[in-house]
């Protein structure tokens, strides 16, 4: 079944009102729920019941479930009946963890996870960044479940070719450290403290060398203004793909969180367009 038109007019009316308007339904901060997990660390997590597909969102590195991207898809989700989950990976946000122990290997772990225990049926996977990157290892893991793929700034093995191209001496000392302080404009240190270890162990994660046995719709965004993640890595996680459904979406203003009303818009309506699509 397709979106009523009411549905749909009535999100983008909100929308169209600016910022003040979308963030009132997510202003009311509201406790999360905890996934208990046998020798893992429990994950928090926010979960609306609804119809299928659902939408699952991965935030990126560092980051956590309640940032604009994902409360807005929340808001949509909640506007036209569908279910949706937002989680913190373990060591981030308000889930269980060490954070100097985190890897990839365990935030993959996480991710399906979530899957399995708390969604059902097609899924629609939204992956910021580095959640972008877990969001294709979830594909290919879990293909009866992830019924569409929508990436926003995917920084598939991105961690592991930057740390790739710092000169030997560095390399050494990050080893010896046992942390690299990666730079970033996007907290007030100014850099993300990476444990080495999640480093190595990234490397074994790395998907872009080989076709990506991927079959459902897939849909990239990225920003011309990205400073942090290549916009050609969206380019070459299409050619990697299989699928014969990809579309990749270029904003030309747009920089690596897509955090704004317009970029925040065109990643509602992506999701909205796929859920049309696999609803017909």
């Amino acid at each position: 079944m397709a979106l009523s038109g009411a549905a749909r007019l009535l999100w983008r009316e909100k929308l169209r009102w600016g910022p003040a308007v979308s963030r009132l339904g997510c202003r009311q901060k509201s406790s999360p729920s905890f996934l208990n997990r046998a020798d893992l660390p429990k994950l928090a997590y926010h979960k609306l019941k609804g119809k299928n597909p659902g939408v699952v969102f991965l935030p990126g590195l560092f980051s956590n479930m309640n940032g604009e991207k994902a409360l807005a898809l929340e808001e949509y989700c909640k506007s036209v009946g569908h279910a949706f989950v937002r989680f913190d990976y373990r060591g981030c946000g308000g889930s269980d963890g060490n954070t100097k122990e985190n890897t990839l290997g365990k935030w993959r772990k996480d991710v399906l996870s979530i899957l399995d225990e708390l969604t059902q049926g097609p899924q629609i996977l939204v992956g910021s960044s580095l959640g972008g990157w877990l969001m294709l290892h979830a594909a290919i893991a879990r293909p009866e479940k992830v019924a569409a793929l929508v990436g926003v700034a995917v920084a598939a093995d991105h961690l592991v070719a930057t740390f790739q191209q710092l000169s030997v001496e560095v390399k050494k000392e990050i080893e010896e450290k046992g942390e690299w302080r990666m730079p970033t404009k996007h907290n007030e240190e100014g850099f993300y403290s990476v444990p080495y270890e999640l480093i190595q162990e990234a490397e074994n994660h790395c998907v872009l060398n080989s076709p990506l046995p991927i079959k459902c719709p897939v849909r990239l965004i990225h920003g011309l203004k990205d400073d942090d993640v290549p916009w050609q890595i969206s380019m070459k996680i299409a050619e990697c793909v299989v699928s014969g459904d990809v579309d990749i979406i270029l904003r030309k203003g747009g920089g690596h969180r897509m955090k704004e009303k317009e970029d925040i818009k065109l990643i509602v309506y992506t999701v909205e367009d796929l859920i049309e699509q696999l609803s017909t």
